[in-house]
C-alpha cells in the first residue's frame, strides 16, 4: 500500500509518478504539486542503458574523454573470440610437447568468469570475497566440498598480499577467460589420466615432474606467444565480422562529445597495424555520425590517438613517446616533444607527459576501459583520472537479477520464517528452533540463482557475499556500465550521484522504526549532537562543571570547537566548486 505524503513540489526531471497519475498529465506538467498524493518514484533509464555510480561525478566537469579499444570500443563476440584464443593456445602447448589429447578440448563459455584467483601451488581456481574468504574452490572440473576446502585452506581463507604474489595469480580480464578454462582443463586432465600420478602441488609421470605452477607458466608463455607472435590478431582482422561487434552508434557518441566541446582520445595497448584494421572496421559505415552525413575516417573522431601504450606502465614511468607514420606504420625517429596533433597517431608515452601536452589536470579526464588493473586501478591511483569500467557481463547479471525475481521473493519469505521462529525468544529461553530445513531451502535457492549465471555463479556475488572482483569495481571505478555506448543516453551535463553504501544497521532498520528513549540513554555515549536553536541557529553549549584553575594560567584561545554551520562534510565532493 502506497504511503501518503504532505504537499511537496517535485520536478518531473527527477521523478515519475506511480499510477493513478496518468502519463499524459505528467507530459504537460514538467513540475507537479503533490498534495496528499502517492509517494513519487525516482526516474531511471532503462536498465540496459544505465551507467552506475560508485562515486558521484559531474560530466560537466569532464573535459577529456578517453577510451580503450579492446573489449571497450571493440566489443568481441563471445564465445567465438574466446574459442579462437583457446584453440590457438592449446595448439601452441601441443607444439611444445604437451599431450595431443588436449586438442579434443573445446571452449565452454559457461565455466569461467573474471575475477577468479589461481592458486598456483595447488592448481585450484578460487572465487573469494574481498577479504580472501573462499566462496568456491575448483580443482580441474571438480568443485571441492567445504571439508575439502578446509583441509587445504585453514578457515577457508587465503591471503591476497604482496607476499603471496608468487602463489596467487588474479584472472581479472576478459582476455583471461580462455586461459581460465584451459587451466581447469589441464589440471583435470593431468589429475585424472592414468599415466600421471597427481599430488597436491603437481603430477608425476615416470621421471618427469610437473608442478601446477610450472604448467601455468607454460600457459602464460603460450598465451603471450599467441597474442604477440601467433596468428590470433591476423585471424581476427581477416574476419572481423565473425569476431567484432560493429555498432552504428559509436560515431554518433564520439561526434556528440566533440560537438559539446570535449576532447576525445584513444589509448590502447594494441599496435598500430591491428588498431588501424579494427578501428577502420568499426567505423565502416556509408554514413557519418548521422545517417544523412557523409562517411568520415575513424581518425577524424579523435583529438589524440595513442597505440602501444603499454598500460599499466603508461601510468607510471611510461615509455618514449614517438609519432607513427600512418602511411607506412613505422615509428618516426626521436622523442616527440609536442604538441599532440589531431589526425596523428602516437606510440607509447606516459600519463604525466600526455596530460601536460593536452593540458589536463587529472580529475577532468574520464577514462573508459575494461581492464580493472591496467585501465581503471592505475589510471585512478596514479593519474588521478576519473574512471568508467566497462563490464559486458553486466547485461547477463541484470537479466538474472530481474528474471529470477521470484527467487528473491522466496528468499525474503524464508527470512521471515526464520525471524518468526526466534521472535519471542531471548537469552533466557531454552527452546532451540529447528532451522535446518529453512537453511537447506536458502542454500538451494542461492545455488539455483548462481547456476543461472554459469558454473562459477555471479561475477559480483555468491549468495549474500560480494566477490573480490565486486570489491575492486567499488573501490576503483567511479562509474561502471555494460557498454561504453550507454554514455549516449545521458546529457554531458549529467550529475551521477552515487547511491548510499548502507551497512546492515542501516539497510535492515526502517526509518519509520521508533527507538525507545530509555534504551538510548542506557548506552555509554548518549548523544554527540549539540542542541541548535531553531530560531537563530546558535549552538547551545553543554552545561559542564567549571574546573578550578590557578589565576596565573591564561585561558586557551578556544575552549572547544565550534559546530559547523556551513557544509564541511563532503560526500558528493565532485559537486563542490
Amino acid at each position: 500500500m502506497a504511503r501518503r505524503l504532505s504537499s511537496k513540489r517535485v520536478s518531473f526531471d527527477d521523478w515519475v509518478m506511480y499510477d493513478p497519475f496518468p502519463m499524459a498529465v505528467m507530459d504537460n506538467h514538467p513540475t507537479l504539486d503533490f498534495c496528499d498524493g502517492v509517494i513519487p518514484k525516482k526516474y531511471r533509464r532503462d536498465a540496459s542503458h544505465r551507467v552506475f555510480a560508485n562515486r558521484s561525478l559531474s560530466l560537466e566537469k569532464i573535459k577529456f574523454f578517453g577510451f580503450d579499444m579492446d573489449y571497450t570500443l571493440a566489443v568481441y563476440k563471445t564465445p567465438q573470440y574466446e574459442a579462437l584464443g583457446f584453440d590457438l593456445v592449446v595448439s601452441r602447448l601441443v607444439s611444445i610437447g604437451y599431450p595431443q589429447e588436449l586438442l579434443n578440448f573445446q571452449y565452454d563459455p559457461t565455466f569461467p568468469i573474471r575475477g577468479l584467483l589461481l592458486d598456483r601451488e595447488y592448481g585450484n581456481l578460487l572465487k573469494v570475497d574481498s577479504f580472501g574468504n573462499i566462496l568456491v574452490c575448483v580443482h580441474g572440473f571438480k568443485f571441492l566440498s567445504g571439508p575439502e576446502i578446509q583441509e587445504l585452506y585453514p578457515n577457508k581463507f587465503i591471503q591476497i598480499t604482496k607476499e603471496t604474489e608468487s602463489r596467487i595469480f588474479i584472472l581479472n580480464t576478459l582476455f583471461n577467460l580462455p586461459e581460465t578454462y584451459l587451466i581447469a582443463c589441464l589440471v583435470d586432465f593431468f589429475s585424472n589420466s592414468e599415466q600421471y600420478i597427481p599430488s597436491k602441488t603437481g603430477v608425476r609421470h615416470g621421471d618427469l615432474w610437473m608442478s601446477w605452477k610450472s604448467i601455468h607458466q607454460d600457459v602464460r608463455v603460450a598465451v603471450d606467444w599467441v597474442h604477440d607472435k601467433g596468428t590470433f590478431k591476423q585471424r581476427t582482422i581477416e574476419k572481423p565480422e565473425e569476431y567484432v561487434v560493429k555498432d552504428p552508434r559509436l560515431p554518433t557518441l564520439l561526434h556528440r562529445l566533440r560537438q559539446a566541446g570535449r576532447k576525445v582520445f584513444l589509448a590502447t595497448n594494441s599496435d598500430y597495424k591491428y588498431t588501424q584494421a579494427i578501428m577502420t572496421y568499426l567505423f565502416d559505415f556509408p554514413h557519418g555520425p548521422t545517417f544523412d552525413s557523409p562517411h568520415q575516417p575513424w581518425l577524424t573522431y579523435f583529438d589524440v590517438v595513442i597505440v602501444d601504450a603499454r598500460k599499466p606502465l603508461f601510468f607510471g614511468e611510461g615509455t618514449i613517446l614517438r609519432q607513427i607514420d600512418t602511411e607506412t606504420g613505422a615509428l618516426k625517429l626521436g622523442t616527440h616533444i609536442g604538441p599532440l596533433q589531431h589526425g596523428h597517431v602516437y606510440s607509447g608515452g606516459s600519463c604525466d607527459v600526455f596530460c601536460e601536452m593536452i593540458g589536463a589536470t587529472g580529475r577532468d579526464v574520464l577514462y573508459v576501459g575494461d581492464h580493472i588493473f591496467g585501465d581503471i586501478l592505475k589510471s585512478k591511483k596514479v593519474g588521478g583520472w576519473r574512471t568508467c569500467l566497462v563490464v559486458p557481463e553486466l547485461a547477463q547479471e541484470l537479466h538474472v537479477w530481474t528474471d529470477k525475481r521470484d527467487h528473491f521473493t522466496d528468499l525474503q519469505a524464508l527470512d521471515l520464517k526464520l525471524a518468526d521462529l526466534y521472535k519471542n525468544l531471548d537469552s533466557n529461553s531454552d527452546i532451540r528452533p529447528d532451522i535446518s530445513s529453512i537453511k537447506k531451502d536458502i542454500q538451494h535457492l542461492v545455488h539455483d540463482m548462481d547456476m543461472a549465471h554459469g558454473m562459477m555463479g555471479s561475477l559480483f556475488r555468491s549468495g549474500s557475499r560480494q566477490t573480490f572482483f565486486a570489491n575492486q569495481v567499488s573501490r576503483y571505478a567511479d562509474l561502471y556500465c555494460s557498454s561504453f555506448i550507454n554514455l549516449l543516453y545521458y546529457p554531458f551535463s549529467y550529475f551521477f550521484r552515487a547511491a548510499p553504501m548502507l551497512m546492515p544497521h542501516e539497510s535492515t532498520v526502517s526509518h519509520s522504526e521508533v527507538l525507545h528513549e530509555d534504551e538510548i540513554l542506557k548506552t555509554p555515549v548518549t548523544s554527540r549532537q549539540r542542541a541548535v536553536s531553531q530560531t537563530n541557529g546558535e549552538v547551545t553549549p553543554d552545561k559542564r562543571p567549571q574546573m578550578l584553575r590557578a589565576n596565573t594560567i591564561g585561558a586557551p584561545p578556544n575552549l572547544r570547537a565550534s559546530t559547523p554551520t556551513n557544509i564541511t562534510h563532503g560526500h558528493d565532493d565532485d559537486d563542490e566548486e
